[in-house]
This record gives C-alpha cells, sequence and structure tokens, in this order.
C-alpha cells in the first residue's frame, strides 16, 4: 500500500467510562471534591458536568511518548525527560548552558535535535534573559460528560487505624488516635464522555522560528509512529489519580479520525452534539470540493469506529501506511 503524507490529524468521539476518578479539584474536610464544569450542549441549555482536564489527558498521552521514546523507538531524549522531569529540558542544566549565548532559533533547533518530547509535547525554554516557547503539537481539549448520559456520587469510605499493640505507657490522646475510625468520602464518576484532540502532524520536527526542520524526514517518520502509538495508549489505559483503587472501567469507545494530505486542518466536531459524526462528513465533503484531487489521495480522509478495538485498528494502519507532510521550506 502507498503511502500517505498526514498533514493535520484530529479525534472526535465518545467514551463510555464508569467509576472513575481521574481528575479532581482537592478536598474540603474529609471530602474529596471532583471536577465539574458548566457547558453549553447540543441542545442549546446550560449543564453543569463531570470532566477530565485537557491537561491530564495531555500528561498521560506524554508518559506514554516518553516509555515508547525511551524503551520502544529509541528516540533521543534529554537528560532532564530521561526521568520524565515535568520541566523537561529547562531542567538539563547541561543543554541550557549550551543555549545561553545562542539566538532563539538556533536553541529550538538544538532543542529539536536533542529531544523527541519536547519536541512532541512543547516547552518554554527559561534562563537569564530567555523565554523561548515551543508551541505543542498535541492539542488536547476537555474531555466532558454528555449531559442525561454522566453522573457523579460520592461513597463513603472508613479508614480503620490498628486497634493492637498500643503500649501502656502511651498517653490517651495518642490511643484515641489510634483507635479511631477515620472517615472520608470519594467520588466516582460515571458515563458518557466527549472528546476532541488535534495533532499539527506537520510540525515535527519543525522550528517555527527559523521555517525550517531541524531534523530529516526519517527522524520525523520515527517521532511521529512514536506519537500515533501514544495517542492510541492513552484511551487504551487512560492514567490520572486514585486508579489504585478506582482504576476506570472502559466500557465503549466510539467516533471518527479525520486527517488531511494537504495544507488543511482536519475537522472536528464536539461529540456534545449528537450529530457529530454527521456534521465531520459534512464539512469533510465541502473541503474536499474544495480540493479536488484522485480517490486515493483525497485532501481530507475520515476513518469511523465503532469500538475501542476499531480505533486500534485505525490507528495501526496509520503507523503502518502514513508519514508526516513536510511544509515547504
Amino acid at each position: 500500500m502507498s503511502e500517505k503524507n498526514v498533514y493535520s490529524l484530529s479525534l472526535s468521539a465518545r467514551a463510555t467510562l464508569d467509576l472513575h476518578s481521574l481528575n479532581n479539584e482537592g478536598g474540603e474536610g474529609n471530602q474529596i471534591q471532583t471536577r465539574m464544569v458548566d457547558i453549553v450542549a447540543g441542545d442549546g441549555k446550560l449543564h453543569n458536568v463531570n470532566a477530565i482536564s485537557g491537561d491530564m489527558f495531555k500528561h498521560i498521552q506524554a508518559e506514554h511518548f516518553y516509555h515508547v521514546a525511551r524503551d520502544g523507538a529509541d528516540l533521543p531524549l534529554c537528560a532532564a525527560c530521561q526521568v520524565f522531569d515535568a520541566n523537561r529540558i529547562s531542567a538539563d542544566a547541561e543543554f541550557m548552558a549550551q543555549i545561553a549565548d545562542k539566538s532563539d532559533a538556533e536553541a529550538i533547533d538544538l532543542m529539536l535535535k536533542a529531544c523527541a518530547l519536547d519536541d512532541i509535547e512543547g516547552n518554554l525554554l527559561t534562563g537569564e534573559g530567555r523565554s523561548t516557547p515551543r508551541k505543542s503539537v498535541v492539542e488536547f481539549g476537555w474531555v466532558v460528560g454528555v449531559p442525561e448520559v454522566t453522573t457523579t456520587d460520592s461513597y463513603f469510605h472508613v479508614k480503620y487505624a490498628r486497634d493492637r499493640g498500643i503500649a501502656a505507657e502511651e498517653d490517651e490522646a495518642a490511643r484515641q488516635a489510634n483507635l479511631e475510625q477515620r472517615i472520608f468520602h470519594r467520588p466516582a464518576s460515571s458515563g458518557v464522555y466527549a472528546v476532541v484532540n488535534h495533532y499539527e502532524i506537520a510540525r515535527i520536527g519543525y522550528n517555527d522560528i527559523a521555517q525550517h526542520y531541524a531534523l530529516d524526514n526519517e527522524a520525523r517518520a520515527a517521532r511521529y509512529r512514536a506519537l500515533l502509538e501514544s495517542v492510541l495508549y492513552t484511551f487504551i489505559q487512560p492514567k490520572g489519580a486514585m486508579r489504585a483503587a478506582q482504576m476506570p472501567h472502559i466500557v465503549a469507545f466510539e467516533g471518527v479520525l479525520s486527517y488531511t494530505t494537504q495544507v488543511l486542518p482536519a475537522p472536528t466536531v464536539s461529540p456534545l452534539n449528537a450529530e457529530y459524526a454527521e456534521e465531520i462528513e459534512g464539512v469533510t465533503q465541502a473541503l474536499n470540493g474544495l480540493h479536488p484531487g484522485n480517490r486515493r489521495l483525497r485532501a481530507v480522509v475520515t476513518r469511523p469506529f465503532n469500538s475501542l478495538a476499531g480505533f486500534a485498528d485505525v490507528m495501526r494502519e496509520l503507523v503502518e501506511t502514513t508519514a508526516p507532510y513536510t511544509l515547504a521550506v
């Protein structure tokens, strides 16, 4: 099968997750508070629903990319990213000293060559007199509960302290502290969640300041394949808070993956709109009318799926048959 070059890739999907607590706002007293947001859904009405932040899902994807890059694809990682430091290359003292007298364009070139994780996830190079941004290739929206089919409840838990072996000389306050039952309330959410992601594939290895690629096509293709794998693993294993006792039940995953083979954005419509798949298909037909091509190389390609297995198959096909688009430089 001939290879297609992907400029832009988008994912619009509905994920059914049960009894999870992936993203919380904190605690008040003995009550853990889950994250709730106000939205206007496809019915045009205001709703308050459970949601998981895009920051959380981007961190999940970044961690999967880190493991693929380090142990699977053998991609370059800076010293900080080799230990998954949240500050990434900005915490690599040797690299930051290396770019101290470099221009912003030169610093970005060196960063792109040194670290695949900083290339894909973005960073802000900071230091004395420096604030140089690298925009992320990856864009995650909030994962938002669909009204009427998403709910959150709070469950009662008790942590029992040890009631044996209390030393005779221990004071009464310590004795009571050891005997008391610690009561707390933990949230769990279940429902159908709207997912929207976008990936600027053509920007892999691209220096936005100098307007050129710092990597050759082979290196860019390796990072692209690792990115696709990390996106797949993000929805196979969505990590986050409280997984030790509330690992999410992944019941269903369905949606539309779209990508473009020319310089135009891959369409996405929020699954908060029940007709999102039809809307994406309508936009796709309109864009293909504006950018005609042969059947094999349509400007916009959509791949619907109705299960997690179907999504995995679509991603496998992309890994095997596509490569990152190369911008004119």
